[in-house]
C-alpha cells in the first residue's frame, strides 16, 4: 500500500539541449562512418550515462591528444570547445578530428576575435577551469582575456592595459548572477562594451526559466544531472534562490531520498541540458514505488532549435 500522495511538478523545457543533442549524434555518426574506435577529447558532453552508452559502442575518451596511441583513428572535441591550440595539434599530427563544440560557445569564440581585433581586452564572465571557459579563453594569445568569477571579481578587477574593455559570457551560467557581475563591470567602467544579444544560451536561459516559475510552490526540488554540469548546478542554485531551499542534484551515486521526500507534499523536478530523459524517467519510477503521484508538466516554451551535422558525416 502506498503511504501518501506526492504533487510533482515537471519543468520543461528540461534536458537535452540542441547542442547536446548534436554532440552525441556527431560521436554516433562518426562511428558509423570511421568505425570503432572513434577518440573523443574530453567527455563529449557532462553526463556519465551519455558517456557509458557511448564507450559501448565504441568512443574511448581521452583528456589530451598524446593520451591517443594510434594516431590513424579520428578524434572528436566536445561540445565545450576547446583552445586553438588543441585542433593546431590534430593538424600537425595529420589526425582527422571532428569538432562538436556547442554553436552557441563557436559564436562566443568568434566574438572574442573579433573584440581581440578590433583592439579591446576581452573579460569573460564564468567559471575558472570549466572546459568551455579554457576553449574560450584559449582562443586568444595570452594576456588578452581575463576571467571574472563574481561580482568581487568585477569590483576588484583592474584594467592594466591601454585598450577599451568588452566583456562575453560562458553559455551556462545563471542568469541573474550574471546579470549582477555585469551591473558591477558596468558601474566601475561605464564605457565596457557589450554584446547585442547576450551570450547564455537559450536552453541555459529557458530551464532556469521553468524552475523559478514552480521552485517556490515546491518542498523540494531535484535536478537530475552530473556533479561536473555547469548548467545543472545553476539549477540548483536558481531553486535554492527563488525559494525552495531544500534543493538538490541527483546524479549518478546520488541515493533517492525516500525519507526526506515522505515529509513533502509537493516536489519539483528538472534536469540539466546534458541529461537523458530516461534518468528522469528512474527517479520518478523510484518514487511511484512509494507514492502515489500526481504528476503535472509545466511548460513555458517549446523549444524547436536544431543544429546541422559537420558535412563531412553526411
Amino acid at each position: 500500500m502506498k503511504s501518501k500522495s506526492l504533487k510533482i511538478y515537471l519543468a520543461a523545457p528540461r534536458g537535452f539541449c540542441a547542442g547536446v543533442d548534436r554532440a552525441i549524434e556527431i560521436v554516433k555518426k562518426s562511428i558509423d562512418k570511421y568505425g570503432a574506435p572513434v577518440y573523443v577529447r574530453h567527455e563529449i558532453v557532462h553526463n556519465k550515462h551519455v558517456v557509458d552508452s557511448l564507450k559501448k559502442i565504441g568512443a574511448v575518451f581521452v583528456e589530451e591528444l598524446n593520451e591517443i596511441k594510434d594516431k590513424t583513428r579520428p578524434v572528436i572535441f566536445s561540445a565545450h570547445g576547446v583552445p586553438k591550440s588543441v585542433p593546431q595539434e590534430a593538424s600537425n599530427l595529420n589526425m582527422i578530428f571532428i569538432d562538436a563544440t556547442c554553436p552557441l560557445v563557436s559564436k562566443v569564440h568568434k566574438e572574442a576575435e573579433i573584440l581581440n581585433k578590433n583592439k579591446m581586452h576581452v573579460l569573460l564572465i564564468g567559471h575558472k577551469n570549466h572546459p568551455e571557459v579554457i576553449g574560450t579563453m584559449g582562443q586568444l594569445p595570452v594576456g588578452s582575456i581575463d576571467l571574472i568569477e563574481s561580482v568581487d571579481d568585477a569590483k576588484q578587477y583592474e584594467n592594466k592595459t591601454s585598450l577599451p574593455l568588452a566583456y562575453i559570457t560562458q553559455t551556462t551560467l545563471s542568469v541573474d548572477d550574471t546579470k549582477d557581475i555585469v551591473r558591477s563591470l558596468k558601474e566601475k567602467f561605464p564605457e565596457i562594451h557589450e554584446q547585442k544579444k547576450e551570450d547564455i544560451c537559450y536552453a541555459t536561459t529557458n530551464r532556469q526559466a521553468a524552475v523559478k516559475k514552480i521552485a517556490k510552490k515546491c518542498d523540494m526540488f531535484f535536478v537530475i544531472g552530473s556533479r561536473n554540469s555547469s548548467n545543472s548546478l545553476r539549477l540548483v542554485e536558481v531553486a535554492k534562490k527563488t525559494g525552495c531551499l531544500d534543493s538538490e542534484l541527483i546524479h549518478s551515486e546520488s541515493v533517492v531520498p525516500i525519507d526526506k521526500i515522505r515529509n513533502c507534499k509537493e516536489i519539483g523536478i528538472s534536469s540539466g541540458a546534458s541529461a537523458p530523459e530516461v534518468l528522469v524517467d528512474n527517479f520518478i519510477h523510484e518514487l511511484e514505488k512509494e507514492f502515489s503521484l500526481d504528476i503535472e508538466e509545466v511548460e513555458i516554451v517549446k523549444e524547436d532549435i536544431v543544429f546541422k551535422i559537420p558535412k563531412k558525416l553526411n
